[in-house]
């Protein structure tokens, strides 16, 4: 905190209204130079701004201006300084996506979420799954699958009915989207050091894009997916608000 606070918003304008009425109040550094950043948004703004941050070794303190806020805190304009002192931390890492794509190029990208692949077209996908370098399913027809992080284990892959994981488990959540054959195989839990391989079977009939947090690679024909232990994400919460407790009440509301 010694550092000072630096404070960033998304484009809505509850957000820059807060950013403008906060740094009134505590005043602001340049992001290279703050102790703490504040990101004012929701979670796809606080997914940015850990991506543009992480050469930064400033955790990030998210308080909810946007739609969706579960990695932000509450939003309150008091206290800020003993907020920030009082807070929780919670590490993580992404996950690095190695993609090759249709047109041969390769391409690697950063997800805190989740890395997904999604049929392109209106035929299923025809998926071949390796870990670690043994073929674990030959093929897994389905609308897609994904890799998610226990951080990003509430986002897509919730909704995809793959499971919540709390965030000091080093496991990482395999889910598929509207399997068709294994007819509902839901996916797979693994250890984080695993190395997950898609192979995208027929790709010309029935193509599929993938993304990393979406960020997209476009339509490809294999994707490489792994845990980043290179890179760690800090994120601040209110005490008896962070982000583990957060992953066990998900799942009782």
């Amino acid at each position: 905190m010694a550092r000072g606070i630096a404070f960033l918003a998304s484009g809505a304008d509850i957000a820059e209204t807060a950013r403008d009425r906060l740094v009134g109040l505590y005043g602001a550094v340049p992001v290279e130079e703050a102790g703490v950043i504040v990101a004012l948004g929701g979670d796809g703004f606080m997914l940015q701004t850990l991506h543009a941050t992480q050469g930064l070794d400033a955790p990030v303190y998210g308080m909810n201006r946007g739609t969706i806020g579960f990695l932000m805190n509450e939003y309150r304009e008091d206290d800020l300084p003993a907020r920030l002192a009082e807070a929780e931390r919670a590490d993580i890492n992404p996950l690095k996506m190695r993609a090759e794509t249709m047109d041969g190029r390769r391409m690697e990208a950063l997800a805190i979420n989740e890395v997904s692949l999604l049929r392109a077209g209106p035929q299923a996908a025809k998926l071949r799954i390796s870990v670690d370098g043994q073929v674990r399913m030959p093929e897994l027809v389905c609308d897609g699958a994904l890799v998610a992080t226990p951080a990003g284990s509430t986002a897509y892959n919730y909704s995809a009915h793959g499971p919540i994981l709390p965030i000091g488990a080093d496991v990482l959540a395999l889910t598929a989207m509207s399997a068709f054959r294994p007819r509902r195989w839901r996916g797979a839990l693994l250890p984080k050091t695993a190395e997950v391989r898609f192979d995208v079977l027929e790709p010309d009939k029935r193509p599929v894009m993938a993304d990393a947090d979406s960020n997209s690679a476009g339509r490809v024909q294999a994707v490489t997916i792994a845990s980043e232990p290179a890179v760690t994400h800090t994120l601040l919460f209110d005490p008896g608000h962070g982000l583990e407790e957060r992953l066990i009440r998900e799942q009782f509301t």
